[in-house]
């Protein structure tokens, strides 16, 4: 616990960070209904919760909770029933330490931006969980694609923040943030572009859902899945599109940063959240699933490169700026 803190400022901070957990990615949902329909020449929800279908993904976290919880005969059933609860987890360990501003975060502990990454790397355990505990050949590969894909991506990801924690000379997500200028815009751009393409690839998402392919693999890893445990998964991927999508408006985009950033730096950080995770929706509509080695040529042929480069380019400038 940090010194200063009372029971209750820690009991206090910890429902904040839970509402935000479970509030944020319905909104993202609901925003991925609304602009998918959209960008498809549909309307989407319109009818629960009476406006435009707000309510639509509650109605269907209510449909989830009514099903029935069934678990393979052949299935591990410990680590089967296990898996959900270990791949949604580690994305709210990591939103705790994620700043709105200097003031609201959960816990701003020392290098908070490598806590995020070992963090959100965890969550592969529960995708590998899931796969071999279902006793589901489609299951199975599933998870053997997430597990390269995941390992692939992890390394640009991990290379593209440690540029601009070299840059800011601090691995705290409130000291880069501080640190930044807009002359990061231009400067860490293509690790900016690494970030936010391994992200993609780590949720999963469309154009790299080789994972949960549908025309190959039924739905991957969790073809056995139903009911609530489903709806855990499916809560983990939109968490993990806030998250990321948070981090990116911290390290690249300054975070709090903008007009009477005293009193609306909160806002600041979660409307250029949201741009980032409206980016991440357009992807899936706009761009067709690649093939598993088009996937891994992107990412050591192309990615790695790049922010290896960015890498070295930054500590070229520190260097000079010294």
């Amino acid at each position: 616990m940090t010194a200063g803190w009372t029971v209750l400022e820690v009991v206090l901070r910890a429902v904040a960070v839970l509402a935000a957990f479970l509030v944020l990615p319905l909104l993202v949902g609901q925003t991925e209904h609304k602009v998918m329909a959209h960008m498809q020449g549909r309307l989407g929800p319109m009818y629960a919760g009476g406006y435009h279908g707000w309510a639509q993904l509650v109605a269907d976290a209510v449909k989830f909770i009514q099903k029935e919880d069934i678990t393979p005969a052949r299935a591990d059933r410990g680590v089967f029933r296990l898996a959900p609860f270990v791949a949604l987890i580690p994305y709210l360990v990591a939103m705790a330490v994620i700043p709105l501003t200097p003031t609201i975060v959960g816990a701003d502990v020392p290098g908070s931006a490598l806590l995020v990454l070992a963090a959100t790397g965890v969550g592969i355990i529960g995708t590998l969980m899931g796969g071999w505990a279902s006793a589901s050949k489609y299951s199975m590969l599933g998870a053997m694609r997430a597990a390269a894909q995941l390992v692939s991506y992890e390394l640009p990801m991990v290379l593209a923040v440690a540029s601009v924690a070299l840059a800011a000379g601090t691995l705290s997500l409130v000291g880069i943030a501080e640190a930044w200028t807009p002359w990061w815009l231009l400067w860490q751009a293509p690790g900016a572009f690494v970030f936010l393409v391994a992200a993609i690839a780590e949720l999963q998402r469309p154009p790299f859902d080789m994972p949960i392919a549908d025309s190959e693999l039924v739905f991957g890893i969790f073809t056995e899945y139903t009911g609530l445990r489903f709806a855990f998964f499916l809560l983990a991927e939109y968490a993990g599109i806030v998250l990321f999508s948070l981090m990116f408006a911290v390290l690249w985009l300054g975070g709090w940063a903008g007009p009477f950033e005293g009193a609306l730096g909160w806002l600041w950080t979660v409307l250029k959240a949201y741009a980032i995770a409206v980016i991440v929706i357009w992807l899936r509509v706009s761009w067709p699933r690649l093939r598993e080695d088009q996937l891994q040529r992107l990412a050591w042929v192309w990615l790695v490169p790049i922010a290896l480069l960015q890498l070295a380019i930054t500590a070229v400038g520190v260097v000079m700026m010294q």
